[in-house]
């Protein structure tokens, strides 16, 4: 049974569609971090760490509902095994049992939010060939930045998804900061991507925030002020993720990424004395690296994961429409 927290009449629930070893040693994933700060978020995370100290993350959706009402989906995972994220990700996903599971019907689901448009975020919003939203009676909430940026995110997106979208009557573009209901509203929180998105729930005196990609590693906690390698801009994001966290001050925060659903963004805690910076060799352009199906990271997948700025390799010309 997927894992679930409530606010007031609120729930919401953890939909994990896959998990994996990240392409690329976490060290060159956040370069900035020392020693002190990998201690402190393994302790913090201790789940997001395999045994030979690679970066072991889940792929989380995450489904609003308040009572038995309508169903709100944040993000659609990495999808069904010709998704935009099998060059890369653990697909297929399982995110049609999970939300079996949690007792969701696809046409349950009246609003997906997408908070961007990278592969693993976007992998069930579209599906089939030709390709029709998967979620027959949903709403799919972008915003306009994020939409204007999409060729450039992947030349496949207008094409693959957006179109689709457009042609069922389902995409529905926002402009900055937007009220869902009274308890549900969209933040931009742009940096990882031109238009990013996060949702903010409150109830009296609780506020969860499902982050998206604001924050994809317990260390980035540990320290906010920590850049991530595969930004689209660095120093935006770490605005937003500032000001998000300052700002808004969720008692409870919810992460595609972290080793679990649902974490409380305790302050930093000092640190001690932080040791020499060690080089870090520059990175090539293009990466291919074998996933790993186990903690252990022994036994290797024969998907490749690819990465440009996110975890995939965005510029890549497949369309986003499987097949």
């Amino acid at each position: 049974m997927p894992l679930s927290r409530t606010l007031g009449s609120i729930t919401v629930t953890a939909l994990t569609d896959g998990e994996g070893a990240f392409f690329q040693p976490r060290t060159e994933a956040f370069p900035q971090a020392t020693a002190a700060h990998w201690a402190e978020a393994d302790r913090r995370d201790p789940g997001s760490v395999t045994g030979d100290g690679q970066w072991w993350l889940p792929f989380r959706s995450f489904a609003i509902r308040a009572g038995d009402g309508p169903v709100t989906l944040v993000d659609a995972g990495i999808g069904p095994a010709d998704a935009p994220a099998a060059s890369w990700a653990p697909v297929p996903g399982r995110m049609p049992a999970e939300l079996a599971a949690a007792g969701i019907d696809t046409a349950d689901v009246d609003t997906v939010v997408l908070t961007h448009l990278h592969s693993d975020h976007i992998g069930w919003a579209v599906t089939g060939t030709p390709g029709r939203p998967y979620f027959p009676n949903a709403s799919y909430l972008v915003q306009r930045a994020e939409i204007d940026a999409a060729k450039t995110l992947n030349p496949g997106l207008p094409a693959g998804l957006i179109a689709p979208l457009r042609a069922a009557g389902q995409l529905r573009v926002v402009d900055g900061e937007t009220a869902l209901t009274p308890a549900v509203r969209l933040l931009p929180t742009p940096g990882h991507t031109p238009g990013h998105q996060s949702v903010l729930l409150t109830w009296a005196d609780e506020r969860m925030l499902l982050t998206g990609d604001l924050l994809v590693h317990m260390v980035q906690l540990v320290d906010p002020d920590l850049a991530y390698a595969h930004e689209e801009d660095p120093e935006l994001a770490r605005t937003s993720r500032l000001t998000a966290l300052r700002t808004h001050s969720p008692t409870v925060l919810a992460t595609p990424h972290l080793g679990t659903p649902f974490t409380s963004p305790t302050l930093p805690l000092p640190l001690p004395p932080p040791s020499p910076p060690r080089p870090i060799p520059p990175q090539p352009v293009d990466h291919e690296v074998v996933a790993t199906t186990r903690r252990s990271g022994g036994q290797q997948l024969h998907d490749q994961w690819s990465a440009r700025r996110d975890h995939p390799p965005e510029r890549s010309s497949k369309p986003l429409d499987p097949g």
